[in-house]
């Protein structure tokens, strides 16, 4: 398939689970087989949000992100602390470099042994371009086992571009997709609510359209806020907005 006629198969899928297939089966034909991908729209100066409200997705072994993710291993990962602060690609020879000339916390021992454990030795990091501060996007590809991390380069070296290219699609899609971690989803009772709100509706007003008494819309919007774990209905609105809970075809 042409870099054109992929391009093209982005645009078809409708739901982030598909487009992450098409883009796993993608990379692999480039020789990275295990990819991690993450984005908040709500980093702040101290962190990157809670974890709930990001979309991650990876296929690596299960095994291992029991380790990276729920041992918190990953906030001691050389490529996180170069995605968070940098936008473009980088090898991870120039983070391997990194670690070699400084010294290595226990925690950073334990993700090395991790990474040699299920030869997560070669690869590159993309950290994509967002508008807001709030934002920030990145994935880590790693390479099928076997390959050398000057294997690796050379890949880039002949199809960086691309690389980069697809990525950068794929992300625009992705952050364009409903998105909600089964602890922040909604009901379409409380979807239709929040809808109406961010319209200016009233709460009697939004009794009348949903046929509903006034009390039950305070409920579903009491709930929506509780499960999107905002104060305010205000912050409701805008969270699901982000998420893409709202205002979205879902035909």
């Amino acid at each position: 398939m042409s870099l054109f006629e992929h391009l093209e198969r982005v645009f078809v899928p409708t739901t982030i689970e598909a487009v992450w297939t098409q883009h796993c089966e993608k990379m692999a034909e480039y020789g990275f087989d295990r990819l991690f991908y993450g984005y908040t729209r709500f980093r702040t100066n101290h962190s990157l949000g809670n974890a709930d409200d990001g979309i991650l997705l990876s296929n690596h072994p299960q095994s291992y992100l029991e380790h990276y993710l729920g041992q918190g291993l990953y906030k001691h990962a050389p490529m996180v602390d170069w995605v968070t602060e940098n936008v473009g690609a980088c090898s991870w020879r120039l983070l391997a470099d990194r670690v070699k000339a400084g010294p290595v916390s226990d925690m950073q021992e334990r993700l090395f042994a991790l990474n040699r454990r299920f030869d997560v030795v070669a690869g590159y990091a993309i950290s994509f371009r967002d508008l807001s501060i709030r934002s920030k996007g990145a994935i880590g590809l790693c390479a099928r086992v076997g390959l050398s991390q000057d294997d690796v380069d050379a890949i880039w070296q002949r199809s960086g571009r691309e690389i980069v290219l697809i990525n950068n699609l794929f992300h625009l899609r992705i952050t364009s997709l409903p998105y909600a971690s089964p602890v922040r989803s909604l009901t379409a009772r409380q979807r239709e609510a929040l809808e109406w709100v961010g319209d200016g509706k009233t709460i009697q007003d939004i009794a009348i359209l949903m046929g509903l008494t006034t009390a039950t819309v305070e409920k579903h919007l009491r709930l929506a806020r509780e499960s999107l774990a905002v104060e305010t209905t205000a912050q409701a609105v805008l969270k699901a907005s982000f998420q893409n809970q709202i205002f979205v075809d879902r035909q």
